[in-house]
């Protein structure tokens, strides 16, 4: 395809698109959400929460002035999948971004945070179906939408600093979430891997129609965690604190958007340097 035109801020305006965020409820996807809505998109915010994902369509279609839909959906089930898509479709005409956001920590948070030594494999494929799984099946039915259409596309998918090297065990010591002892358990790092691996490979599939695809690697969101943590993954980073999840979400926008029409198969850290140590 030929180079986009314009130029200047009207390389980042979103207006036209129409925008598929999977955790769109969530933490990240949140903001990514209102992000896009901002820039102009139509969203569909897409969650296993049926009621928060209506919600947080709800407040941003108020807030940015345009278009939403709020949509449950399991990521690891194919014919949900498939609904979610069509509903899209059947909303906005047609799907030019996905930001392929959605993760879980299983049902019990307790057995997700198990050693590694006594990790259920129930629990690790239980993680599996949703963080690589997941990821996969929506990748496969948005990017089949993107192919018929002929116009191209640009697709997000969100790894972890933790995919792409090892944790640093000694934040953890005495650090909280939400009031819970936290770590970091290898499920969690082997999935954001692959994440990493799987948009490579698209990225170079799909990369004569015009459909890019590139991962996102966020560093630690500010979001409960206990001042221990804060203070830890601080003195563990450069800028010396934790992501905002704003700074997140800008950095899907310029993904998504035509200022970044030459990059592909592209791992994007914003880690606050986190990774250049």
């Amino acid at each position: 395809m030929s180079p986009p035109s314009g130029s200047g801020q009207n390389r980042f305006d979103l207006t036209g698109k129409a925008a598929v965020v999977t955790g769109g409820a969530g933490i990240i996807g949140a903001a990514v959400c209102e992000a896009l809505a901002s820039h102009g998109a139509e969203v569909a915010v897409v969650d296993i929460d049926a009621a928060a994902a209506v919600k947080t369509a709800g407040s941003i279609a108020e807030a940015c002035g345009t278009r939403t839909l709020g949509i449950a959906c399991d990521v690891s089930n194919p014919a949900s999948v498939a609904e979610m898509t069509a509903a899209v479709i059947d909303r906005f005409g047609a799907i030019h971004i996905l930001h392929n956001n959605a993760a879980t920590k299983g049902a019990k948070l307790d057995a997700f945070l198990e050693p590694f030594e006594t990790f259920s494999p129930e629990v690790w494929r239980e993680v599996m179906a949703v963080n690589i799984d997941g990821m996969f099946l929506v990748a496969q039915a948005v990017g089949r939408r993107m192919v018929e259409q002929g116009a191209g596309g640009s697709i997000v998918q969100t790894a972890s600093i933790y995919g792409i090297q090892g944790p640093d065990f000694g934040i953890y010591e005495g650090s909280a979430y939400l009031g819970r002892p936290i770590t970091t358990p290898a499920v969690y790092s082997a999935s954001k891997a692959a994440v990493v691996g799987l948009s490579r490979y698209l990225a170079t599939y799909w990369a004569a129609k015009g459909i890019r695809v590139n991962t996102l690697v966020p560093g630690g969101v500010e979001s409960g965690q206990n001042e221990i943590f804060k203070a830890r993954y601080g003195a563990r980073t450069p800028m010396g604190r934790m992501a905002d999840r704003r700074e997140i979400a800008d950095a899907v926008v310029f993904l998504a958007s035509d200022a970044a029409s030459y990059i592909t198969g592209q791992t994007l850290a914003v880690d606050g340097g986190w990774t250049a140590w």
